[in-house]
């Protein structure tokens, strides 16, 4: 690769790096011949068609060959299995920086607030060709910038395209959700099924309330990924989605049975009632004495 114009951001053309990336030096690669572990200590934001290679973050394959842009921040980890039996190069574009090129900017403060850099671990953005087609310019702007000589405006401008793509991405992402309605529909059903087992099973009584990692792990996706789904789709984030199930579950147990207010906070996880009650109010408007006296 030529020398970077800019010590602190790069772009990098996709077609200039060699499959399996034979001479990479400067990442951790642990290599069996037909797969590579990558760990990058800078952010990396890549548009890429790698037709002969799957991306794997997390446990889940990129289900995606065309148009696939990528995020990863400093530390994550990313795996490529490599079909070494065919050519095609790959083509797209990466942006490489370093943390310290946001250092006292507002991209600083604000780029954990973009949540795809964890949705990254497990679901790539996928791009049309109009989408692509903006994305393409602000890398070339970046490009630009970082191969003329850097003075005081370079670190400004080139941080200002970085959060222009950012926050066209954050669109993207928005338009993501509605679009893939058969996938994301499918994830539905698999939540539903998750947390029917777990209540099924009497584990709120042994462990409380499932936590929304606990529930996006059995998923396989990001809890800021199936949070940000589930806003999309029902108008509820995840912590909303299980307070609702386990209010509903309540309901059922103080309209059927004959436990005490008491009996169903500690079957249901509550190891105060006080805790119980108030949760009940906060999405029914009444307490659970209430809520059972009027079906009396």
């Amino acid at each position: 690769m030529p020398k970077p114009g800019h010590p602190l951001v790069s772009i990098i053309n996709m077609e200039e790096v060699n499959m399996p990336f034979d001479n990479m030096e400067e990442v951790n690669m642990p290599f069996d011949g037909r797969s590579k572990t990558i760990i990058f200590d800078f952010y990396s934001i890549a548009l890429k068609r790698v037709p002969d290679a799957k991306i794997k973050y997390g446990q889940q394959m990129s289900d995606f060959d065309d148009g696939v842009l990528f995020f990863m921040a400093p530390g994550q980890v990313f795996t490529v299995e490599i079909d070494q039996d065919k050519t095609h190069r790959p083509t797209g574009w990466m942006i490489l920086f370093h943390s310290d090129l946001l250092w006292q900017t507002h991209l600083a403060k604000t780029i954990k607030d973009y949540d795809f850099f964890s949705y990254s671990l497990f679901e790539a953005l996928h791009v049309s060709e109009a989408e692509e087609a903006v994305l393409n310019s602000i890398a070339k702007l970046v490009k630009n910038e970082t191969n003329n000589n850097i003075d005081h405006f370079t670190q400004n401008v080139v941080i200002a395209q970085i959060e222009l793509l950012l926050n066209y991405a954050q669109r993207f992402y928005g338009r993501q959700f509605i679009t893939r309605k058969a996938i994301n529909h499918q994830l539905l059903d698999r939540l539903e099924r998750v947390v029917k087992g777990y209540f099924e099973n009497d584990d709120l009584g042994n462990r409380g309330l499932p936590t929304v990692t606990y529930v996006a792990e059995r998923l396989n996706v990001s809890p800021g990924y199936l949070s940000g789904l589930l806003k999309t789709l029902i108008g509820q984030n995840t912590q909303q989605y299980l307070h609702q199930k386990l209010i509903d579950l309540a309901k059922e147990k103080l309209s059927t049975t004959n436990l005490s207010v008491s009996e169903i906070a500690y079957a249901l996880g509550f190891e105060h009632l006080q805790s119980f009650t108030k949760l009940f109010k906060s999405k029914t408007n009444l307490t659970p004495s209430a809520f059972r006296q009027s079906f009396n």
